[in-house]
């Protein structure tokens, strides 16, 4: 089959592939927008989705869409600030939408969800227009400009149908790993409040200070080591090298406190999730080294305690509470909770005795292994779609069309 380049240089279309632009084949649908008036926006409240340029909202705006469509933001700064994530949303049905996005429809050359899958993570960054002091906009004209592969329209169909098959698995796999979190956060809850109990563990649960347990770890960075950990809500203490490809501590670590492998360490900065700031154990490396603004500390030698129960107990926010009550709220500075090291290890822990807390751990490792499963499915479906969808947009890989050329001819 013959082949031939489009107008940018890049890989070889198909035959019967061509180069068109956004404004050529596409129905960009700004002036078809109709205005409600408030009347009927009040009487519509919750009846239908609302999107506005970075997605789905909650209030209602000025115009109604009644058929199939892409939007496409106009905020220029939301591009510049999220290009790893979706810059366009595809929706079906009637959806309420906001003034300040393009919306794109089918038209007789190009299908809408075409539109959507070849500009879903697109950099537009070259098209966006200078509005004021640093302020970007994807105006009309800026997008009509943007260049998009073109097949036959029955094959943009056969293509947005193979795709939408990988979303719906997606959305499926996602889903289910959603369930899963729910459950997972029920069970750690009701198990680690010992609302729940096992058969034959029926012993009462003791309050005891934190520092009966555990004890602070002060010592120096005196091997020099350089692995500087930050602490990630989802990763845990994990290597700023591998957090954010890059080290952002200072040259001179000595100041550092230096952590070995199962060590907590407590960042009193409140994130979201974290009100009370987070407190992850070393698991990822045999030793790294943190902040001396982090409040470190280890199980004690001579304490028999299980330390997967307390990193799910601290993980569920048990302990916030009793942070609450010590962090001094008119204190709080660039984020950072006022919590001494005397109040902390005086937190009260209300735990099980070492045997129910292994079984608690065990039950619970179990449910975070099952959802750490389904979330490795979910980046795996999205690594394949990804690689999927660069062959399919730009014609490297073909799908049959038989079925569609006989739909197109009934």
């Amino acid at each position: 089959m013959s082949e031939r380049s489009d107008t940018r240089g890049s890989a070889p279309l198909p035959e019967g592939w061509r180069v068109s632009t956004v404004g050529k084949s596409c129905a960009i649908k700004n002036t078809l927008r109709f205005p409600l008036s408030a009347a009927v926006r009040a009487s519509m409240s919750g009846e239908y989705p609302y999107f506005g340029p970075t997605g789905q909202l909650d209030s209602i705006d000025h115009y109604r869409i009644d058929e199939p469509f892409a939007l496409i933001g106009e905020d220029g700064d939301h591009f510049l600030k999220f290009r790893d994530r979706p810059m366009t949303i595809y929706f079906e049905g009637k959806a309420n939408v906001n003034n300040h996005a393009h919306i794109v429809g089918n038209s007789d050359e190009c299908l809408a969800k075409w539109f959507y899958y070849c500009f879903i993570h697109r950099d537009l960054t070259p098209v966006l227009s200078r509005q004021g002091v640093g302020r970007y906009k994807l105006t009309k004209a800026g997008l009509e400009r943007l260049e998009l592969p073109l097949p036959p329209k029955r094959e943009q169909a056969a293509i947005v149908q193979v795709l939408s098959t990988w979303d719906e698995a997606i959305a499926t796999t996602d889903r289910l790993m959603a369930i899963s979190k729910r459950r997972t956060r029920d069970l750690m809850v009701s198990l680690l409040s010992g609302h729940l109990r096992f058969p034959g563990l029926l012993d009462r649960w003791s309050y005891v200070d934190l520092g009966a347990i555990f004890e602070r770890v002060t010592r120096k960075n005196t091997t020099h080591n350089t692995n500087v950990l930050t602490i990630s809500a989802e990763h845990g203490l994990i290597s700023q090298r591998d957090y954010f490809n890059k080290s952002v501590a200072s040259d001179n670590l000595s100041g550092y406190t230096l952590l070995h492998r199962n060590d907590f360490a407590y960042n009193k900065s409140y994130s979201a999730g974290y009100p009370m700031g987070a407190i992850k154990p070393l698991l990822e490396y045999d030793a790294g080294v943190v902040s001396s603004l982090y409040l470190c500390f280890r199980l004690r030698e001579d304490v028999d305690a299980d330390i997967d129960f307390f990193r799910h107990y601290f993980e569920a926010g048990l302990l916030n509470q009793e942070i609450e009550g010590i962090a001094q709220e008119g204190a709080r500075n660039h984020g950072l909770l006022n919590v001494s090291v005397t109040d902390f290890f005086k937190l009260q822990l209300h735990i099980p005795s070492a045997t129910e807390q292994r079984r608690i751990a065990q039950v619970i490792n179990v449910a975070c292994a099952e959802e750490a499963l389904l979330e490795a499915q979910v980046r795996a479906l999205r690594q394949e779609k990804a690689a999927l969808m660069s062959q399919l947009l730009t014609g490297k890989r073909r799908v049959k069309l038989t079925e569609v050329e006989s739909e197109a001819q009934v």
